[in-house]
């Protein structure tokens, strides 16, 4: 028997009622203002520990995963989605995997049942903002039924520059398992041509609902955004995957997922610096679940620090 099932049947013995069905946390408030944030986990996608930086000498990227007590040959990414609530208006920031296309990834795709548990109504979401089309944050909105429980005026905002890419998408400067090329293409395709009438486009900047402003920085793809949320003078940013976690000791690291590494580059160490100067909250796709936290400068670089969990 292993530990999980032996604590499942502890706790049920204890108290009669049904065996937990998960027992780590998935979901994480917190208020910004008079704006309501929830960070619910997708799960986490297990992926070779060279995405993280493939632009630099092996033995150094093995060092950092040491110093950081991880394994050396994969790491798990943490896939966070947003729920925003600003006035009368419910948002979903980015929309997690959903589907598994046949690249072996059983511990994401969480979102739908996760939303559920949280008492929150698919037919209550009035917007989506994508960060951008790569299909863990797009995926969810194509699972089997979901479409037929979303409101028919559902909007889906994302910038015009992104759906521009994603008919003929680039991918001469990834550095990505083999497959996924093939899976992106393929489900960006199929989310444009199911979603094509709910989609609001957008150059660079565009007001989603009262204090919810989604802005195009390009770089990991050309339509890349980040959504600010600003409410009774508190800030925070959904970074989408402009940031991951060794971006901040090394923000020069190229990810394997991004379409122009050095763009990508430039828009990490200026959004960092932005967070370490308003000292305002972050939420990243690919941080550490709850990943809600803030940025200090650090020498030549940054520190992430991480947010003291509100029970």
């Amino acid at each position: 028997m292993n530990l999980e099932t032996k604590m499942s049947l502890e706790n049920t013995a204890r108290t009669g009622r049904p065996p937990l069905d998960e027992l780590v946390p998935s979901r994480y408030a917190v208020r910004v203002g008079e704006i309501e944030v929830l960070v619910v986990s997708d799960g986490v996608l297990p992926l070779p520990t060279a995405m993280l930086g493939h632009n630099i000498d092996p033995a150094v990227r093995a060092a950092w995963l040491k110093d950081m007590f991880l394994p050396a040959d994969a790491f798990d990414w943490a896939l966070n989605v947003v729920v925003v609530r600003s006035g009368d208006q419910t948002i979903l920031l980015d929309a997690g995997l959903g589907i598994d296309p046949d690249l072996h990834l059983p511990r994401a795709g969480q979102l739908i049942k996760r939303l559920e548990a949280a008492g929150i109504d698919l037919a209550s979401v009035t917007d989506v903002v994508l960060t951008h089309m790569h299909m863990d944050h797009i995926g969810g909105l194509l699972v089997d039924g979901v479409k037929d429980q979303l409101r028919p005026d559902l909007r889906i905002h994302v910038a015009a520059a992104e759906v521009k890419f994603w008919e003929a998408p680039d991918f001469s400067r990834v550095s990505m398992p083999p497959g996924f090329p093939d899976a992106l293409r393929a489900t960006a395709k199929r989310f444009a041509k199911e979603y094509r009438s709910h989609l609001r486009l957008f150059d660079d900047e565009y007001e989603v609902a009262p204090g919810v402003v989604v802005h195009r920085t390009g770089g990991h793809t050309p339509g890349h955004s980040v959504i600010r949320l600003t409410s009774g003078g508190e800030r925070l940013m959904f970074a989408g995957d402009a940031v991951f976690a060794v971006g901040f000791e090394h923000p020069d690291w190229f990810n394997g997922f991004e379409h122009d590494p050095e763009e990508a580059a430039r828009v990490r160490v200026r959004l960092l610096r932005e967070l370490a100067e308003t000292g305002e909250q972050l939420v990243a796709t690919h941080l550490p679940f709850p990943s809600v936290g803030r940025v200090a400068v650090d020498g030549d670089a940054f520190r992430w620090v991480a947010a003291f969990w509100d029970y």
